[in-house]
């Protein structure tokens, strides 16, 4: 239940979380969904007591970009980028390591440091020419630091690779396909917009490194 509600009454998703808590503390999946709605209602406090639990009854790093996050959450950028940084990130899916670079940035946004930002984005999975099911979120986080950075041509650019990679997975699941798809260079010398890229449908490929 917690599940189905979630993306239209976070609030509600907690409770059902809560009360799925109090009847199986100590099964990950309820931990682990205790702090998804907790972190949704903005209580990121608990999100990361619930974490932590979640990891140590698992045993496994697959929420770390969440609890990076919520560190920052709770205020500690600092704290953040020290947790994000003790994980090896070769154990990680692809998603997960995306995820991680993602909120790693953000934390070197919170310290005023949007050089650094970008670098945290610097991933082999940063391709501007394929959508995956993580493009959308990559480029749109590197367009937010390009703009802290004052570089408003590239920010528009990636905004709209962000929209594209979106539309183009959303439309992939509605064909019921699990392809990558290829996007074509923008052109970086006149303003980004949605129609100026075209999306094809590519080869499929590995979504795991």
């Amino acid at each position: 239940m917690a599940a189905r509600v979630l993306g239209e009454d976070p609030a509600l998703a907690h409770q059902h979380a809560l009360a799925a808590v109090r009847r199986a503390g100590r099964v990950a999946v309820v931990r682990e969904t205790a702090a998804i709605t907790a972190y949704a209602v903005g209580d990121f406090a608990l999100a990361l007591r619930e974490l932590r639990t979640y990891r140590r009854i698992s045993g496994r790093d697959d929420q770390i970009a969440l609890m990076v996050d919520s560190e920052r959450g709770v205020g500690k950028p600092d704290r953040a980028l020290e947790l994000g940084r003790s994980v090896d990130r070769s154990t990680l899916s692809t998603e997960s390591r995306v995820e991680l670079a993602i909120a790693m940035s953000g934390a070197r946004l919170d310290l005023g440091e949007p050089d650094r930002a970008l670098q945290e984005l610097e991933i082999p999975e940063l391709d501007p020419d394929r959508a995956f099911e993580w493009s959308a979120g990559l480029f749109a986080a590197r367009a937010t630091v390009l703009e802290e950075l004052g570089r408003d041509d590239e920010a528009a650019q990636w905004h709209a690779r962000a929209v594209i990679a979106a539309d183009a997975i959303e439309s992939a699941h509605g064909a019921g396909t699990d392809e990558v798809l290829e996007i074509e260079e923008l052109d970086g010398d006149t303003e980004a917009s949605d129609d100026e890229a075209e999306v094809e449908a590519g080869e499929t490929e590995d979504k795991q490194s």
